[in-house]
C-alpha cells in the first residue's frame, strides 16, 4: 500500500504571542465574544437580544448543577457516554505508532454532533422556544437535532443545501423518519454554507419563538464558546481514558476540521498539556487552487462569515469562495474563530489531507481495525499517518468523530470495495 509521505500534509504556525493563558484562565471569550482579534457579533441589531438571552441563560445553565446533572444523565443513558478509547494495534503496526482512537462514532446518531445537539436542545426547552431550526452539511447534526428534539418533545426543521441533500440520502431519511422537516436549500453554492444561510433568515424572522440550534463552533458569539463546552466532554474524556488505558497522554492528538466542533471538543482539555502536540487536518480536496479544497487554516485570510469574524477562503475582493471536499462535514469556507486565535498563538497546527489521501486511510482502518469511519474523519486519520511517517513510535490518540454508513453512497462511486488482504 502507497504511504503518503509526511510532507504532503500542508502545517501553519505562528510563534506564540500573548493570550494562550488568557484562554486557559477562562479569560477569552471576552465580553465582547472574541478570541483575540476573531469572533464577536456580526449580525442584524434584531439578533442582538435573542444573542444576549442565549449567552445569559447559557453561563446560568451550564453553572446550574440540577441542569448538568438532567445532561450528564442524559448523555449517558441516551447518549451512551463515556465512549469508549480503542487501541488500534494492527494499523498502528503498520504506521509504526501507538495508535489510539476516542470512539465518538459508537455514540447514538453516531458521530460526535449529539453532545452538543441534546445540551441546546435542553437550552431551547429552558428558554421556552416553540421550535428549533438547524443546518446540516453531511447530515450527522441534522440527525443530531432531528434525534435530540424528538427527546425533548419540540419541532425542529433542518436546512441543507441541494448538493448534500443528494449526496447524503440516507441521513435525510433519518431525519425525517425522527420527525424533522427537511428544508432543501436551492441557492448558493447548495452545501453547508447556503443551508446556514438560510437558517439565518429563518432566526432572523422569529428570534424569540425560535431556537438556533447552531452545529458546529463557528457563527456569532456565545455559539463557538457554547458549542466548545458541550464538546469538551470529548477530550475530558479521552485525557483520563489515556492516563489509565495508556498510562500517559499521547505525544499528538489528531482531528479533522470543518467548522471546527469535534476537534475544539477534543483539543481544549489538553491545551494546558505543553507536552502534547495538537494537530487539525483540514480537507485539501483535490488541489490548493481557489474551489478545490476547503483548507481554510491552511490557505484563509480573515474575514467576517455568518457572523463572526475569523479565517475564511475568500478573494482579493473578499468574496468568499465555494469550496470542494469529497467530505460534505468538511465542505465550508470558514472555521470556528478559537481555531484562527489557536493557530495565531501557535498551540495548534493546522494541515490538508487530499481527497485520495483520506479515502486510502479510511480503506486501511476498515480492513486493518474492522472501523469504517466517516469521511471526516478520514481526514484526521490520514493526518495522523503522515505524522507518524515523520515521527516513528509517536502514540497518536485520533478524533474518531463519526462512522462511515452515511458515505457508503460516495465510496462506492469513488472507491469500489476492494477484494482480498491488504
Amino acid at each position: 500500500m502507497h504511504q503518503v509521505p509526511a510532507e504532503t500534509v500542508e502545517t501553519r504556525s505562528a510563534d506564540a504571542p500573548a493570550g494562550l493563558e488568557d484562554l486557559l484562565d477562562g479569560r477569552l471569550p471576552d465580553e465582547r465574544g472574541r478570541f483575540g482579534p476573531y469572533g464577536g457579533r456580526f449580525v442584524p441589531e434584531t439578533l442582538m437580544p435573542a444573542l444576549l438571552r442565549l449567552e445569559a441563560e447559557s453561563r446560568r445553565a451550564l453553572a446550574d448543577p440540577g441542569f448538568q446533572e438532567t445532561l450528564a444523565w442524559e448523555l449517558a443513558t441516551w447518549v451512551g457516554r463515556p465512549t469508549p478509547l480503542t487501541r488500534a494495534p494492527r494499523l498502528g503496526e503498520r504506521w509504526n505508532a501507538e495508535l489510539w482512537f476516542k470512539r465518538e462514532d459508537l455514540t447514538h446518531t453516531g458521530a460526535h454532533k449529539i453532545n452538543n445537539a441534546l445540551g441546546q436542545a435542553l437550552l431551547a426547552r429552558h428558554l421556552g422556544a416553540r421550535r428549533v431550526v438547524a443546518e446540516t452539511g453531511a447530515g450527522q447534526h441534522g440527525v443530531a437535532a432531528a434525534a435530540a428534539c424528538a427527546r425533548i418533545g419540540i419541532p425542529c426543521d433542518v436546512y441543507m443545501g441541494e448538493v448534500d441533500v443528494r449526496r447524503q440520502a440516507p441521513n435525510v431519511q433519518r431525519m425525517r423518519r425522527l420527525g424533522a422537516r427537511v428544508i432543501e436549500v436551492k441557492s448558493g453554492d447548495r452545501t453547508l454554507r447556503a443551508a446556514i444561510d438560510d437558517a439565518l433568515r429563518d432566526w432572523v424572522s422569529d428570534p424569540r419563538g425560535t431556537f438556533y440550534l447552531l452545529g458546529s463552533a463557528v457563527g456569532p458569539h456565545p455559539y463557538p464558546w457554547l458549542v466548545r463546552e458541550l464538546q469538551s466532554v470529548i477530550g475530558r474524556e479521552a485525557r483520563a481514558q489515556m492516563l489509565e488505558q495508556a498510562g500517559a497522554l499521547p505525544d499528538v492528538v489528531v482531528a479533522c476540521v470543518g467548522g471546527g466542533s469535534n476537534a475544539i471538543g477534543l483539543f481544549h482539555p489538553f491545551l494546558g498539556d505543553r507536552s502534547v502536540e495538537l494537530l487539525g487536518i483540514e480537507a485539501g480536496g483535490d488541489g490548493d487552487g481557489i474551489g478545490h479544497n476547503a483548507a481554510t487554516v491552511v490557505h484563509g485570510s480573515p474575514g467576517v462569515l455568518h457572523g463572526s469574524r475569523s479565517l475564511l477562503l475568500q478573494d482579493e475582493h473578499g468574496q468568499v469562495q465555494e469550496t470542494h471536499s469529497v467530505s460534505a462535514g468538511l465542505d465550508y469556507p470558514g472555521v470556528g474563530p478559537e481555531h484562527a486565535f489557536l493557530r495565531d498563538v501557535g498551540r495548534v497546527r493546522y494541515g490538508s489531507a487530499r481527497d485520495e489521501q483520506a479515502l486510502e486511510a479510511l480503506d486501511e482502518c476498515c480492513r486493518l481495525e474492522g472501523i469504517l469511519s466517516a469521511l471526516e474523519t478520514a481526514h484526521a486519520l490520514a493526518g495522523a499517518r503522515c505524522w507518524a511517517d515523520a515521527n516513528p513510535g509517536s502514540r497518536i490518540l485520533v478524533g474518531l468523530s463519526g462512522r462511515g454508513d452515511k458515505d457508503l453512497g460516495i465510496l462506492a462511486e469513488r472507491q469500489p470495495a476492494p477484494a482480498g488482504d491488504l
